[in-house]
């Protein structure tokens, strides 16, 4: 049976042919995710999400472009908001070694607060501002009456605070 013949029904809700779609591009699809997730684990999640994603979506394809360059598309889609989910702001500011050292497979946030008053004020300060809400470093130096290269400095220094910590 042609792809699209297997589109069609799939999207008509036929769980075979949507099978068959899966088997012809999970392979694809899984090695994208890896070479964007970096782990197995990641890629595997971000994987079964794509085709949960595709089985919602699949009434919206219109042919218009080729079937893999639309799902090459969700993929990539899928993978990010996988990887956006699963890494919490704190795996992806800390190194993962220190991490799972601190606390096990999870770091809390509990843990990071405490670790947040523990740091000198005014790095502390320019950390919560910059990480956590989004400042920009020249923002930042405005509100606190600094130079910008100050505020960088006292967020480099509360980050390797923190490492040092943990």
């Amino acid at each position: 049976m042609s792809e699209a013949s297997l589109i069609d029904r799939a999207k008509q809700g036929d769980k075979v042919a949507f099978h068959e779609l899966y088997q012809l591009h999970h392979r694809r699809v899984y090695a994208l995710c890896f070479r964007l997730a970096g782990q197995t684990d990641l890629a595997e999640e971000a994987t079964q999400e794509t085709f949960i994603r595709l089985w919602q979506k699949l009434p919206l394809f219109d042919a218009s472009s080729q079937f893999s360059t639309w799902l090459h598309r969700l993929s990539v889609n899928q993978a990010l908001t996988t990887i956006k989910k699963q890494k919490s702001f704190w795996a992806r500011l800390l190194p993962a070694d220190q991490l799972s050292e601190a606390c096990g497979t999870e770091l809390h946030y509990e843990v990071i607060d405490k670790l947040l008053l523990q740091l000198p004020e005014r790095a502390r300060i320019v950390f919560v501002l910059f990480a956590l809400e989004g400042y920009q470093h020249e923002e930042i130096a405005r509100q606190l009456n600094i130079a910008a290269g100050t505020s960088k400095a006292q967020y480099h220094r509360a980050k390797k605070l923190l490492q040092e910590m943990i």
